[in-house]
């Protein structure tokens, strides 16, 4: 019985929509416009212990579509998961919360996105996929240098 309990576990508790917002500030006239819409793209991903076993990780995607410098539409869209994970070693807890979990939300937070923009008026526009692994890894590489230019200042 008590193997069982050691047992690592992983477990989706909810996926939900936190917050989303959506901005038009030159409709009508926007819709006038013939140029195609240059799009930008921001993904981020945050998470939080909500108790010992379980997470909340959140992936913000913000798109801004502009036309000639104007903003066609800015919408942002918070995809969060309750996640329990248990009996994992410590040192897989971080990438397990920085990559398996933002890899399992992201289809959610492209389908509302992509739901957001038709319901706006606009042609939709499917996200591309994400590697949340070479995200993690980038992340992970920034923190060092940051920690390592601290400690050098440090020194000085």
């Amino acid at each position: 019985m008590s193997d069982e309990n050691n047992q690592p576990f992983f477990n989706i508790q909810r996926i939900y929509l936190k917050d989303m917002s959506l901005e038009q500030p030159n409709s009508p006239a926007i819709f006038l416009e013939q140029d195609m819409p240059a799009v930008e793209v921001e993904v981020d991903v945050k998470a939080d212990r909500l108790a010992e076993t379980v997470f909340e990780v959140l992936v913000t995607g913000t798109v801004t579509a502009k036309v000639a410098d104007k903003v066609a539409f800015l919408i942002e869209a918070k995809q969060a998961g309750i996640f329990d994970i248990r009996n994992i070693p410590g040192e897989q807890i971080d990438p397990l919360v920085g990559i398996a979990c933002p890899t399992i939300l992201f289809p959610y937070l492209r389908s509302n996105i992509a739901d957001a923009i038709t319901r706006a008026g606009f042609p939709p526009i499917h996200l591309a996929e994400i590697n949340f692994q070479a995200l993690y890894e980038q992340r992970i590489a920034q923190i060092a240098s940051a920690q390592e230019g601290a400690a050098n200042g440090a020194t000085h």
